[in-house]
């Protein structure tokens, strides 16, 4: 069973990190596993509401010293479509989507620099101020 690594950022600045096999975007809720907690481990319930977003990465801790390009690479193909999601704490998100629907509870992106550490995120779309195409 695939276990994803994420980070699930709540609006009131609460973190989890650890690992899921469970979240859908249709879900109200999903399983985490925490990342200092044995495998074995009961995992704890989750729930979107009231989640910034949901942040598949390569690595809990990432690099605090890279600062993320907002910008596409003109030689690299695009899947999907160019997107810049505004949350409500200031945070700008650029990247590509195949699924954004303002009626719904969220939506991938998958940021436009490779180097992130963000795989894709699940953006919640009441967390945001402003979602465009670019």
């Amino acid at each position: 069973m695939v276990q994803n690594k994420i980070v699930a950022h709540y609006d009131d600045g609460r973190l989890f990190k650890g690992v899921t096999n469970d979240f859908f975007p249709n879900k109200n809720a999903f399983h985490l596993v925490l990342m200092n907690n044995p495998p074995s481990s009961k995992p704890s319930e989750l729930i979107v509401e009231g989640m910034k977003g949901l942040f598949f990465v390569k690595d809990y801790f990432g690099n605090p010293d890279y600062h993320e390009k907002k910008e596409f690479d003109a030689s690299k193909p695009i899947v999907g479509r160019k997107i810049k999601v505004h949350f409500k704490d200031g945070e700008l998100m650029v990247g590509t989507t195949i699924g954004y629907q303002k009626d719904r509870q969220g939506f991938f992106v998958v940021p436009a620099d490779p180097y992130s550490n963000n795989e894709r995120c699940f953006v919640v779309t009441s967390a945001t101020s402003d979602v465009s195409f670019i």
